[in-house]
């Protein structure tokens, strides 16, 4: 028989846990003060006023005062001191709603309050609720923390007659021997930014709140400061877009700019088949075997991509700091330090911020990132100001990080950014095309290909993750080589940039699709070594652009076969039924003089376009169709024609064959530009006839394109 001790005992917190949750869980002072006020926001305040006394001195404090709903003896005692207490968590789940303003709570966790503790070493809590004595208690942490355990630190709370709400409701918290003593200017300033954010410039919808931020020894320190919607007036782009899980309708504003003469312009639609990012990017226009497994395919938002989001809606001014156009906005650096200190997108649940999105150190939309190599028609944080607006009992799967710092990035969080980056594609077309007309007349210059520095980098630094650095990094030095070359001799021949872009373009994506591969653990070396041999290839192809392509007659009905037979795999991919008349028997033909290599190029982006845009409008198989076929006689030459059942084109012939220009989303906006460069080469032309004039049977109500020849 072994000796055996069975215990039973209960965990004995120490007093300085308290402490800790303060230190721990709240990042820094200044968001103690921010979690602060979000508590003023759950008790229905409609003010907050935090004020700083006697800064730089032994007796300097801070006090936050509110009146909202107050505290009685029985809510301090059982809820207040009681750390971890969910009844906010519980009224949210239950949809139990605040008296005064309708409000859902903002806290969850029921550790907020303690971030007072973050401030200072004295605290003094006054708190009055309707029809009960005004309550008071003080907390010494010096004291508190000589006792051993929790249950041994005990606080006194003692009622009385109303003194500080002797006329209404509230809570007054007052933090002396502060714990940190940088309380400068500067973060005064900061807190003050922070703060006053926490209510959405654009909207009243969490009922009104107000906070308030006062230095009554240094007023002249927030004299100065710019009001948010003051400034809002001065961004010549505005957008506002709402999703409900249907239907994307959105509203663009070209607004104009001082001293440039060029009339505004509203561009306002209901979309049904909204686009967004997909979770993996596909890219299916590399030849490969078999369909990989969990590729995405659905390229439009539904009401499932909000499911634990809810409706989401969206308003952003977007600022231009080209220097062609920003000095006509009169202090320049004013107008710079206001975009540096607040630009970015925050996002609002019921009118409150979520914080940190939209602050200097958060990027949460990768904007950024994806502007680095295409700077001017990118959006970027430090021109945007943009708020995202959620309902607080509609996103219960958007749940916040303990520490406050943005939502736990769940699924639901994904298909929120998402959703996002939809809607702001919409807005980059929008505004590009407002950009070209403003370059046209202040003679501002079109953009210049950056260069393929960082997407090789990140292919370098996944191929080292993986162990394949070896096998990749010659072909990888090559690239840059090659690239650069080609890049010299288009300086040289005085190729547009739009051509050098052609070559980044194709280039580029073969690097994202063997980045990909690189992660895809069913890949073996030897098929990387081949993916990675057509990306140097593809570099070779492209250098056609500089060379005198041999030209020879050839028939339009094989050129068709052969882009056919190209896209056979696609097509059964995505189930997508082929209509080709000039493949039948006794199909039409005709022939022409032409660059085969470039024709075949120019085709298989028609139709890659087609592809795009049926899976777009049609989500689910069954019903997306493509016509191909050979028109003998066009106005004047033979043609190739691909129409669809997509969604049909929006723009102007022009602006859809300009460089750089898509409304899809991730797209480059080369494909029909090279379309169109690669006829004028061949002494054709690119047009966008109507389905009558293209000889398009019924059942086709999308985009048409053809390619017309000259006659042989």
């Amino acid at each position: 028989m072994t000796d055996e001790r069975i215990l039973q005992r209960a965990f004995r917190p120490r007093a300085r846990l308290l402490q800790l949750l303060g230190d721990q869980l709240i990042g820094s002072a200044r968001l103690a003060l921010f979690e602060l006020v979000k508590n003023a926001y759950d008790a229905d305040a409609s003010e907050v006023t935090i004020t700083f006394t006697k800064l730089g001195t032994p007796d300097a404090a801070i006090s936050i005062r509110d009146d909202g709903q107050g505290m009685s003896l029985d809510v301090i005692e059982n809820i207040w001191l009681v750390p971890g207490d969910d009844h906010r968590e519980r009224a949210r789940g239950s949809a139990v709603r605040s008296p005064r303003f309708q409000r859902l709570p903002l806290g969850e966790k029921g550790v907020g309050r303690f971030a007072v503790h973050k401030l200072g070493d004295t605290i003094r809590l006054v708190t009055r609720a309707e029809g009960q004595p005004e309550c008071v208690a003080e907390f010494d942490w010096d004291r508190l923390l000589q006792e051993t355990y929790l249950t041994d630190a005990e606080i006194t709370v003692r009622e009385r007659a109303p003194e500080v709400f002797s006329s209404g409701t509230g809570t007054l918290i007052e933090v002396t021997r502060l714990r940190s003593e940088d309380w400068t200017r500067g973060t005064i300033r900061d807190l003050y930014r922070q703060v006053t954010s926490i209510a959405s410039p654009f909207g009243d919808r969490g009922g009104n709140f107000e906070v308030k931020l006062e230095v009554p020894e240094h007023p002249e320190w927030l004299a100065t400061l710019p009001g948010l919607r003051q400034l809002l007036e001065m961004a010549p782009y505005r957008f506002e877009f709402d999703f409900d899980g249907s239907r994307l309708h959105y509203r663009y504003e070209f607004v104009g700019i001082p001293g440039v003469k060029l009339e505004g312009r509203i561009s306002e639609r209901e979309e049904v088949h909204f686009q967004i990012p997909p979770a993996d990017e596909p890219d299916d226009l590399d030849p490969i075997d078999e369909p990989r497994p969990k590729r995405r395919t659905r390229m439009t938002a539904d009401p499932s991509t909000l499911e634990g989001i809810g409706r989401v809606s969206g308003k952003f001014h977007i600022f231009d700091r080209d220097k062609k156009v920003l000095p006509n906005y009169g202090d320049t650096r004013f107008l710079e330090r206001f975009l540096n200190q607040n630009g970015g997108v925050r996002v609002y649940r019921d009118g409150v911020r979520v914080y940190n999105y939209g602050e200097p150190s958060d990027d949460w939309l990768g904007l950024d990132l994806r502007r680095v190599n295409e700077p001017t028609k990118r959006l970027s944080r430090n021109i945007t100001i943009g708020v995202v607006d959620l309902g607080l009992a509609e996103s219960p799967g958007l749940q916040e990080k303990t520490n406050r710092e943005g939502f736990v990035e769940t699924a639901a969080y994904e298909r929120l950014r998402r959703v996002v980056l939809g809607a702001l594609w919409i807005l980059q077309v929008e505004r590009n095309l407002d950009k070209e007309r403003i370059r046209e007349v202040t003679g501002g210059a079109s953009e210049v290909p950056q260069g393929l520095a960082g997407p090789l980098t990140e292919l370098r630094r996944l191929a080292r993750e993986n162990s394949v650095g070896d096998v990749l990094e010659p072909t990888i030095r090559r690239i840059e080589e090659d690239y650069q070359t080609l890049r010299e001799n288009f300086a040289r021949s005085g190729v547009s940039h739009a051509g050098l872009a052609i070559i980044f373009h194709e280039v580029e994506r073969g690097v994202r699709v063997l980045t990909g591969s690189i992660n895809d653990p069913s890949m073996t070396i030897e098929s990387l070594r081949d993916q990675a041999g057509q990306l140097q290839g593809v570099l070779e192809t492209s250098s056609q652009l500089l060379r005198n392509t041999t030209t020879k007659p050839g028939s339009l009905r094989d050129m068709v076969r052969t882009a056919r037979d190209l896209s056979l795999l696609r097509f059964r991919l995505h189930g997508i039924k082929l209509e080709c008349p000039a493949l039948e028997d006794h199909g039409p033909d005709a022939t022409a003089t032409f660059a085969s290599g470039l024709v075949l190029g120019a085709l298989t982006n028609l139709i890659d376009n087609a592809v795009h845009w049926v899976k777009v409008r049609h989500p689910e198989p069954g019903e997306r169709r493509i016509y191909v076929n050979v028109i003998p006689d066009y106005e004047g030459g033979p043609a190739i024609v691909v129409a669809d059942n997509g969604t049909g084109f929006l723009d102007d012939p022009a602006t859809m064959v300009s460089p750089f220009f898509t409304r899809r989303p991730g797209g480059s906006g080369l494909g029909l530009y090279f379309a169109n460069l690669v006829m004028d080469l061949n002494e054709g032309r690119l047009v966008f006839p109507t389905m009558d004039q293209a000889e398009v049977p019924d059942g086709y109500d999308g985009a048409v394109a053809a390619l017309v020849f000259g006659r042989v």
